[in-house]
């Protein structure tokens, strides 16, 4: 449970203005929902209204998916974080129960796990039939203290009934959060995976009636510790063997606060096994990794020596590139070569600007280094064209220059400046920038060597749902569609955010390692109407075909494989939302097969000026093998999830077009052009409307 930006959870103040953040005027439910507000989900699980965020208790009971989320129930209030609830028989079609586990006595609901007791072990049964025992983090509202608490329903999760003995496990921690607990087998345990978030830990407890807890282990630290963890998982997870037979290992999954590929949250996962009181790590499970991507091109500013040109007024910048931190700053990194803009001088409150000599945009992208401050309203740089901003960025409150770029394509052979501002006087009220250069691809930084999930940036707090029946089989799990650097930010009312689809996991064996499998559950197939399709074209025959398709509400399944794929040249599918009218929206899913890469441009897919976070282009890696490629992309009114090579890589992203209706097209170069269209589909995918319940 990362319950808001940051700072984390230490302190009630804080998290007070955070949550007016979260449920502020724009998005409280003045009128009932509709459920057809703009670029309200129309198959992906909402609340009806106010906030939510990651997804708790996740039980399969009695015929029912139960989903229970954070929540803040009282839109006028702040500091409340409750459990609020609904249930799926088929993972499309949801119906929302009453508020299941509330804030209390200065004690919020925070993130945890829900089970079946099937032998009763806890004592909380009642006529014979087993409970349902919530374990979840209590986050205390009067003192830095987060410890674990238990409640429990004897009619299938529609009352709660907290424990009279509760916190169940309490070390005195401020941040100590999201317990996981599954039932354990081989020795007939209750296990609790949970996590210590700032020391990228995770913590591994056995109980043997969910009220006392021993402390078995710790994991950690390893893979990405850039952010806090958060919300782990611990699983048995099949792995898919060509071959036959049967092998099992365990997953350990770890959300991270920031550093992912994307930027920000995200959710990786280690391989190996678990003996019941260790889990380590395979050795074999090489980490995906990508390095920084820099391209060569015109370099319009790289402050090696001097200025150059660019002009500069107030006291911020002075007249001279630093070659680093400035008198009490921190250490400052990430620049290229000598010398870099920093508005620094003097400190947090001198301003001015700096702006780069006029020039022909005679490429396609705008790569730069930028840090510092994240306020992009009094910090930013920004390209301007006929005096207009057309693009801005900003820092990420630090120090380190990260790597941007801009699509600048629609601006081809304009003149243009890049103007850097500084126009904030409080806290990290300064701005970092280096080596500005058009080039004809994006530039984008590396990954950091770990397992992820999903290389996409909205897809947090992943985790999966505990007894499944062993007739149905699958290990299921859905993430919180959203991303912490922006998640406050989102122009949607009156609710914020959404969960990504339901989907299966296994694991595939690599020349990289483990690799986790993530397919959409077949029960969205049962939204499908009649599909469009063809086999065995060219691209070029199939691209044109392909325009014939129109979806007028935006929802669609779209499935293709290629074959052929030279080992150069590109390949997009591309998603245009209103096309023909004003401001149409242009999402690009790009395969670079000479880079291994599949790159998601959200640059103009529509809205993202409500955000300097809310990043334009993403990548990640791909392995293509035979010269056939799997594509599989699920399109709701406001998201894109793309699953490639049976989901052996992920994307999901946020968009927000202006228009609704959608149309598709192929696009390849010269290198792609013989690759052929083995098969491919389109469904359009009906809405599916959740009910509501006022009664227990």
């Amino acid at each position: 449970m990362h319950p808001f930006p940051r700072p984390f959870s230490s302190k009630p103040a804080l998290l007070a203005v955070a949550v007016a953040a979260a449920v502020s005027s724009d998005v409280a439910a003045a009128e009932p929902p509709t459920f057809r507000e703009p670029w309200r989900p129309q198959f992906h699980f909402t609340p009806p209204s106010t906030w939510m965020n990651d997804p708790n208790g996740m039980v399969w009971h009695d015929g029912e998916f139960h989903l229970f989320y954070q929540n803040n129930p009282f839109g006028d209030k702040w500091g409340h974080m409750s459990w609020a609830h609904a249930v799926s028989r088929d993972l499309n079609h949801w119906e929302h129960l009453p508020l299941a586990i509330a804030e209390e006595g200065g004690v919020m609901a925070f993130s945890g796990s829900a089970v079946v007791d099937h032998g009763n072990t806890s004592g909380f049964g009642k006529d014979g039939r087993p409970p349902m025992v919530a374990i979840y983090t209590g986050h205390h509202t009067g003192k830095p203290l987060q410890n674990q608490w238990i409640a429990y329903s004897n009619d299938r999760g529609r009352t709660w009934t907290k424990y009279d003995g509760n916190p169940v496990l309490d070390i005195g921690e401020a941040d100590f959060r999201d317990p996981k607990v599954f039932w354990h087998a081989p020795t007939r345990r209750w296990v609790m995976a949970v996590s210590w978030p700032l020391r990228r830990q995770v913590r591994f407890y056995a109980s043997p009636d969910l009220k006392r807890w021993s402390h078995l282990s710790d994991f950690g630290p390893a893979g990405s510790v850039e952010g806090i963890w958060e919300c782990p998982d611990l699983f048995p997870l099949e792995v898919e063997n060509p071959d036959g037979g049967r092998r099992t290992k365990w997953v350990l999954v770890v959300n991270v606060g920031s550093g992912a590929p994307a930027g920000g949250s995200g959710t990786q996962y280690f391989v190996g096994e678990f003996d019941g009181t260790f889990f380590g790590e395979d050795p074999g499970s090489v980490p995906a990794s990508l390095p920084a991507s820099e391209p060569s091109g015109r370099v319009l500013g790289d402050f090696e020596d001097g200025y150059g040109g660019w002009v500069a007024t107030g006291d911020a910048f002075g007249d001279r590139p630093a070659g680093g931190a400035l008198p009490n700053q921190q250490a400052v990194d990430g620049f290229s070569g000598r010398g870099l803009v920093n508005s620094y001088l003097g400190g947090d409150r001198s301003t001015g600007t700096l702006t780069s000599p006029e020039f022909r945009v005679d490429a396609d992208f705008l790569n730069f280094r930028v840090g510092g401050g994240r306020q992009p309203e009094t910090l930013s740089v920004r390209l301007l064209v006929d005096g207009k901003a057309v693009r801005t960025a900003t820092g990420g409150d630090a120090e380190r220059l990260a790597i941007a770029s801009w699509d600048v394509r629609e601006f081809r052979d304009r003149s243009a400046r890049i103007e850097i501002a500084d126009r904030a006087t409080g806290s990290w009220g300064h701005i970092n920038a280096d080596r500005f250069v058009l080039a004809s691809s994006a530039a984008s930084k590396g990954v950091v060597g770990a397992n992820w999930a999903d290389f996409g940036p909205d897809f947090y707090a992943a985790v999966t749902w505990s007894d499944v029946p062993k007739s149905d089989g699958r290990r299921l799990w859905l993430g919180w569609m959203s991303n912490w650097t922006y998640a406050n930010d989102v122009p949607t009312s009156p609710w914020r955010s959404a969960m990504t689809a339901a989907r299966s996991l296994s694991l595939r064996r690599t020349d990289r390692g483990y690799a986790l499998l993530q397919r959409p559950v077949r029960e969205i197939e049962s939204l499908r109407g009649t599909p469009w399709r063809v086999e065995g074209l060219s691209m070029n025959a199939a691209s044109e075909r392909l325009r014939e398709v129109r979806l007028p509400e935006g929802l669609a399944d779209l499935e293709m494989e290629l074959e052929g794929v030279p080992a150069s040249g590109r390949i997009s599918v591309v998603l245009r939302h209103g096309a023909g009218k004003d401001r149409p929206g242009i999402t690009r899913v790009e395969l670079d097969a000479a880079s291994g890469q599949l790159r998601f441009d959200r640059g103009a897919s529509g809205r993202k000026d409500f955000s300097a976070a809310f990043t334009d282009s993403h990548r990640a890696p791909i392995r293509i093998e035979g010269g056939r490629v799997r594509l599989r992309l699920l399109v709701d009114t406001s998201s894109v999830e793309v699953f490639a090579q049976d989901g052996e890589t992920c994307l999901t992203e946020l968009v927000l077009p202006a228009h609704p209706d959608l149309t598709l097209s192929l696009e390849s170069d010269g290198a792609a052009s013989a690759t052929r269209v083995r098969r491919m589909a389109v469904w359009p995918l009906r809405a599916a409307p959740p009910t509501f319940s006022s009664k227990p």
